[in-house]
């Protein structure tokens, strides 16, 4: 257990707090002058410097800095945050265990004690990732899900369960239990901590970016990179700057017909376009009071959506409500109003925070919205959607001018319909039967997601829509995949209880599995019959999913065009068939009378959906849920483990390898160099994501981690995914930059993972890996040079692990999304950033250029430079600005990496 760490306390702030036959040590905020004014997050802050001042690393003039912070300034104060427990979701925590695996052999190369390497705090991981919707629409279709998982992924769950016994304080949900987030906020969250006799409000950073869920229990937890969450397991704070902070203002209430999805993706829109990326983002007002526990949840699940580091809500008796009924005890639910009423963390909901930046919402306003299709925050009014998807299908498809550009080849002439795109394709289905899809054609309906599977609002809303639909008669189209995974099992069980599931299971919507599944690209394939007239006559179809992703190449191979929309809609988009329906005055098919159905023939009330939420669900069905919740299934207990402190790799093992970052380390540092002769392995425009960097999704034959998985005896049909086969290095480093809609403007009229190589005549176009293992090679370091938002999306440690192995030494762009950069550092990567108002375009950069970055030698110093000369044999010349930004950063950047910087700490004690 970790010891409780020893305040210097030069506040005085050390305290008790007697709560019923408990008497808890606290550090009390009114100690410090200013805090009372101080936001929510910020208090959470502050209680985290005044417990863990150590007057070194954390000192009384942090702690005076942050009690005296203006709300005005622009950040420059570093501070160090010391999460209370780290979360992680499988595909990116195998990696971390990898890591820590692999630590505890180099540090007893390094002549050090393997023991240290030890999660210091709670390390809890839910495996919810793996599962993959192969099999739908059938009763046993999760049995068969399930069996498939264990079946392609028994090597990492062996690896898991030594884990779990290897290392203290590292707990492991089985799979086929839920959605991590959502076991999160209702088993996992404390909302307030109880160590060593310490109460202190309940911290995290989680190695997903909608680790923010758990914001909506007052809890500030934010996604970091899987290294970054290694290093907070070992003891490390998080290094950051004193962020702004944007107090967002609710009033009113939600109309009827309205949904917490419309809500969030409203409020998605709103703060993407006010810019809060790299601010936390605070929610407060007379609206909060009336905005419930589950609709927090889901706002703050969509944290990086908007870009905001985190996205809380106060602690008020919603919050204990909520505890209550998931099945809290009573002397924590009791811990958690005492606590925040003593320290000021209790919602006041007619306070006026100090706030660097307000803007409000009167929920009144809210309206039916979905959103697409490629991005989270361009919202869509629904009676708009239709029209909408008529313009924005030219992006897809070619029209008769077009046809031919290598940008979108058509293979047949196309055809308009009402200035629409049409190439109807008939298609006959295994039992025989014909139907005819078009462009625009829901090939994907899926109710999935932690964002909404954890609202019963939206998830019983969802039910009856499918309860009323088989009432008049209706049922899916047949060419819609229709999928059904919630984040607990809670939510099949109120389902039950209500008497809904029958209903959902009659239009398709068949429990898959307690996972991630279509939001995380674990989509599974389309019918066979489906995904061949879509790729033969190169259809813009298209997906309707309950989540907070739709990212170019994210939800399905075949599908271009995703949309995000509220479990209720994803069930009427699949009755409807097409983008092409204007469901809000359309009809959405006939009843058994030849008679059109509605949206609004279907569509439950307000008191349908509460009546539902109020009977049917209990605090027993939590209870009974998470009473054994680490045990698992009979296949996850009959799973064969090794024993021991240090893993037993397995040479032959596809999916868990020893990776190289520890080869050849020394515990002196190798002091930092600048760039010379280096060549650009991309040229890329904006929003590129950690999706099209980071591998992801469905691997392909004929590319290169394919090609490595059939030389070393993998089978195609066992190739599984990225995201399963992130616990080796060399299939990862094959599928980075890989991304299907990757576009390249080395490469132009290329899509995917290609780009040019200069170490060969003629430079001709190839994978972005071969080119780089002949670049590394040759001696030559690579550049990455990018646009706007650079990196957004999740916190996908292998976009800058993978960078890192590419030989890439610096990526320039004109501006960074959070997560990403930090990462990059932590991997040995500089990012750079553009003169203001300058970019790769403007400057005249083609990517062809050899470049030179000098100044970066100023960090053995012990100094940052604010900029780095960055030249091209071309004659550009331009000062970039180094976007390393807290001396804990620069630490990590000189030490090669953060996991070299912590291996040489531990071993020093």
């Amino acid at each position: 257990m970790k010891e409780t760490v020893v305040s210097a306390n030069s506040f005085d702030a050390r305290s008790t707090l007697q709560v019923g036959d408990e008497s808890y040590e606290i550090f009390r905020l009114d100690k410090v002058e200013g805090s009372a004014r101080l936001p929510y997050s910020l208090k959470v802050l502050l209680e985290n410097l005044l417990r863990t001042e150590d007057g070194a690393n954390i000192t009384a003039d942090h702690i005076r800095a942050l009690g005296s912070w203006d709300s005005q300034a622009q950040p420059s104060q570093e501070i160090q945050f010391t999460p209370a427990r780290v979360i992680m979701q499988d595909f990116t925590g195998v990696p971390c265990v990898v890591d820590l695996a692999t630590m505890r052999e180099a540090v007893a190369a390094l002549g050090g004690d393997p023991a240290k390497i030890n999660p210091l705090s709670p390390a809890e991981m839910v495996i919810d990732h793996s599962v993959i919707a192969d099999k739908f629409g059938t009763n046993d279709a999760f049995k068969q899900n399930v069996d498939l998982e264990y079946g392609r992924n028994k090597e990492r769950y062996q690896f898991l369960r030594w884990g779990q016994t290897a290392f203290d304080d590292f707990k492991v949900v089985p799979p086929g239990t839920g959605i991590v987030h959502q076991v999160n906020i209702e088993h996992l969250a404390r909302t307030v901590m109880v160590r060593n006799g310490q109460a202190y409000p309940d911290t995290l950073v989680g190695t997903d970016s909608h680790t923010t869920m758990v914001n909506g229990l007052g809890v500030l937890g934010w996604g970091v990179g899987g290294i970054e969450a290694e290093a907070a397991m070992l003891g490390q704070p998080v290094s950051m700057l004193i962020p702004r902070v944007v107090g967002f203002k609710l009033t009113g209430e939600l109309q009827a017909g309205t949904t917490a999805t419309d809500l969030v993706l409203t409020i998605t829109e709103m703060l993407r376009k006010h810019g809060v990326v790299g601010k936390f983002v605070e929610f407060y007002g007379e609206g909060v009071a009336a905005t419930s526990l589950a609709n927090r949840a889901t706002i703050g699940n969509m944290s990086p959506e908007f870009g905001s580091t985190a996205a809380i809500f106060p602690i008020d008796d919603e919050t204990l409500n909520y505890l209550r009924l998931t099945g809290r005890d009573a002397q924590q639910v009791a811990l958690v109003e005492a606590y925040a009423k003593e320290q000021g963390l209790w919602l006041d909901p007619k306070a006026e925070p100090d706030f660097s930046e307000k803007l409000e919402l009167d929920l009144s306003t809210v309206v039916p919205s979905i959103a697409g299709p490629k991005r989270p925050q361009d919202r869509i009014v629904l009676a708009n959607a239709a029209e909408q998807f008529k313009s924005d299908v030219l992006n897809y498809v070619a029209t008769a001018d077009e046809a031919g550009e290598e940008s979108f080849p058509a293979s047949d002439a196309p055809a308009a319909t009402n200035g629409v795109p049409s190439n109807p394709v008939v298609v006959t289905a295994p039992d025989g039967s014909t139907y005819e899809i078009d462009h625009g054609a829901v090939t994907v309906a899926a109710i999935t997601s932690c964002t909404n599977t954890s609202n019963p609002y939206v998830m019983v809303a969802a039910a009856l829509v499918a309860k009323k639909a088989v009432e008049k008669g209706l049922t899916r189209k047949p060419w819609v995949k229709t999928t059904l995974a919630p984040g607990s099992k809670v939510v099949t069980d109120y389902f039950d209880k209500a008497g809904l599931t029958s209903y959902l299971d009659k239009v398709g919507f068949n429990l898959v599995g307690y996972g991630c599944t279509t939001c995380i690209g674990n989509s599974g394939p389309l019918p066979e019959e489906v995904s061949k007239a879509v790729n033969d006559h190169d259809l813009a179809v298209t997906s309707v999913l309950s989540g907070n992703r739709n990212f170019e190449g994210r939800i399905n191979p075949d599908v271009k065009m995703n949309y995000l929309a509220s479990p209720p809609l994803v069930v009427a988009y699949a009755l409807a068939g097409s983008m092409k329906v204007d469901i809000t005055r359309e009809a959405l098919g006939a009843d058994q009378d030849g008679n059109p159905v509605f949206l609004k023939d279907i569509w439950p009330s307000e008191a349908e959906v509460n009546d539902v939420v109020a009977n049917a669900i209990g605090e027993d069905m939590f209870s009974k849920s998470y009473s054994d919740v680490f045990a698992g299934d009979a296949q996850w207990q009959a799973l064969s483990i090794p024993t021991g402190n240090t893993f037993e790799w397995d040479a032959e093992s596809t999916y868990v390898r020893k990776p190289p970052y520890f080869e050849g380390m020394t515990m002196e540092t190798t002091p930092v160099s600048d760039i010379a002769g280096a060549r650009v392995l991309a040229k890329l425009g904006d929003s590129v994501t950690t999706d099209h960097i980071s591998p992801a999704g469905a691997i392909k034959a004929d590319t290169p981690a394919g090609k490595y998985l059939t030389e070393h005896g993998v089978e195609r049909r066992d190739f599984n995914s990225y995201g399963s086969r992130r616990g080796n290095h060399e299939v990862m480093i094959r599928g980075t930059f890989a991304n299907i809609r990757l576009r390249n403007q080395i490469a132009p009229g290329t899509e995917g993972g290609f780009t040019r190589d200069f170490t060969q005549a003629d430079a001709p176009v190839s994978f972005i890996y071969d080119a780089s293992q002949n670049y590394q090679a040759a001696g030559i370091p690579l550049v990455i040079l990018g646009g706007k938002e650079y990196g957004s999306g999740s916190s996908r440690d292998w976009a800058a692990k993978g960078t890192a192995l590419l030989g890439v030494k610096a990526v320039i762009t004109e501006s960074y999304e959070r997560i990403h950069r930090s990462n990059l550092i932590g991997m040995g990567v500089l990012p750079l950033q553009f003169p203001a108002g300058q970019s790769a375009d403007s400057l005249g950069l083609t990517g062809e250029e050899t470049f030179s970055i000098t100044g970066v030698t100023e960090l053995n110093e012990g100094t940052t430079p604010s900029t780095v000369k960055v030249t091209t044999d071309t004659g550009v010349e331009f000062d970039a600005v180094v976007r390393i930004d807290t001396p804990g950063e620069a630490d990590y950047y000189r030490n090669g990496g953060i996991m070299q910087y912590v291996l040489r700490s531990l071993i020093r004690k």
